[in-house]
């Protein structure tokens, strides 16, 4: 292996910045800029020089023995003065050692070789970089400590066990077995698939907390639907006018609502247009609010729009501030209506959110629909008797190994160069 090195934290000026280097030359290149390393585990400040000797910062330097590191190499840490200046002097002469400048996501693709983490956990930590709100905070904390790559060793455990009864009933067909392995397989395969079952369920909930949810604010034009959005922004994203259809094009605001990430939808006035810009735009708002996963209407009653009202539709009669009845209004003028509005769209994407599983990527759900069509077909053999036992035990090592793909035991070569690339090269 290459020794490495990258700046850890992010680019430009900064208090603190962080430099890491990790490989088998890591000690051998810090010791010959700061003259003398701490002890394992223990921080202390060195002058770091340069090969003439000069002075090019007053640094904390952390090392890690192997396999007690972050990449499971040695791995050494220069915390810096976080200027410009500063890191790139440093990182200039840790160019001249033994050492190179670290791809994208090599400091975590080399903790993956080295069996510090598994796959479904790197994409957690991903994602955790990622992370704009609280939910998606917890929902990747859950993928990092390797709750899935857990679950899934319970389930391989328990499809060997399956298997292994299979096989031995396959390898004593011209014997008597005392005992009928069945019930025993059957209950076996049927618990692992409950499960998958259950986090397949949640998939769709854990997809949208990473990904994030579109809320469409739909209604006929002068609405006040882009007073609203402004109000729900805080500022004024999108152009406001008492003149009917001043809304062309769909304008997006990103929030976070009770921690789950949205996007809010200003989209154009719904009507009949001669106007061909403005029918565009009426098209697209149609489009956008059909595939949004949630719709704030502001109409009136019995108001009719060419996008209906559905159950789990929120809606609003406009312009409270102008009215003198007793049907649930809002005004993003004032402001009337706005904080009961929040609360309702957080209460409704709260609930859709709660039965969120372990799965949080398309890759995950592939491999788990494919284990679970083994499994099922492996069910129907079993029951069909031990002429059948050779073709389900095959059966069940394919779903083993389609579980095994989600946390990088078997057939990720090709994924992990697509995974990394999206890291920054201090990790």
């Amino acid at each position: 292996m290459d020794t490495i090195f990258a700046l850890a934290t992010a680019q430009g000026r900064a208090g603190v910045a962080v430099i890491r280097i990790s490989g088998p030359a890591a000690k051998s290149c810090a010791l010959q800029m700061c003259g003398f390393l701490p002890h394992a585990r223990h921080a202390s400040t060195r002058i770091l020089h340069d090969e003439n000797g000069e002075t090019l910062d007053h640094a904390l330097v952390l090392v890690f023995d192997a396999p007690a590191s972050f990449t499971g190499e040695d791995v050494v840490e220069f915390h810096l003065h976080g200027s410009i200046a500063v890191i790139s002097a440093v990182l200039r002469e840790l160019g001249k050692h033994d050492a190179r400048m670290a791809e994208p996501g090599e400091f975590t693709r080399r903790a993956l070789e080295n069996n510090k983490m598994d796959l479904a956990q790197v994409e957690g930590l991903g994602d955790l970089i990622e992370a704009e709100t609280e939910a998606q905070r917890q929902q990747a904390l859950r993928s990092v400590s390797g709750e899935l790559g857990q679950r899934i060793e319970t389930w391989r455990s328990q499809l060997i066990r399956a298997a292994a009864l299979v096989e031995v009933t396959i390898d004593f067909a011209d014997e008597e077995v005392p005992v009928d392995v069945t019930p025993e397989v059957q209950s076996l395969l049927s618990g692992v698939m409950e499960d998958i079952v259950n986090q397949l369920d949640g998939f769709k909930a854990s997809e949208r907390i990473r990904t994030g949810f579109e809320v469409a604010i739909v209604g006929a034009p002068n609405a006040g639907k882009s007073t609203l959005l402004n109000a729900l922004a805080r500022r004024d994203a999108a152009i406001t006018s008492e003149t009917a259809g001043t809304t062309r094009d769909v304008i997006e605001v990103r929030m976070d609502l009770g921690g789950l990430p949205v996007t809010l939808l200003d989209t154009a006035g719904l009507r009949d247009s001669g106007d061909e810009i403005e029918a565009e735009g009426i098209a697209r708002a149609i489009s956008r609010a059909n595939a949004a996963q949630l719709r704030i209407f502001l109409t009136e009653p019995q108001e009719h729009l060419s996008v209906p009202i559905v159950d789990g539709d929120i809606v609003r009669a406009p312009k409270a501030d102008q009215r003198n009845d007793d049907i649930p209004a809002i005004s993003g003028l004032t402001g009337q209506g706005v904080d009961d509005l929040v609360s309702d769209v957080t209460a409704v994407l709260g609930e859709r959110t709660q039965n969120a599983g372990l799965l949080t990527h398309e890759r995950h759900r592939v491999a788990m629909i494919r284990a679970l069509s083994m499994l099922d077909s492996a069910m129907t053999l079993v029951g069909a008797g031990p002429e059948h036992y050779d073709i389900a035990a095959e059966e069940m090592r394919i779903a083993i190994r389609s579980l095994e793909a989600v946390v990088g035991r078997v057939d990720v070569e090709n994924l992990l160069d697509e995974i990394f690339s999206s890291f920054c090269l201090g990790k």
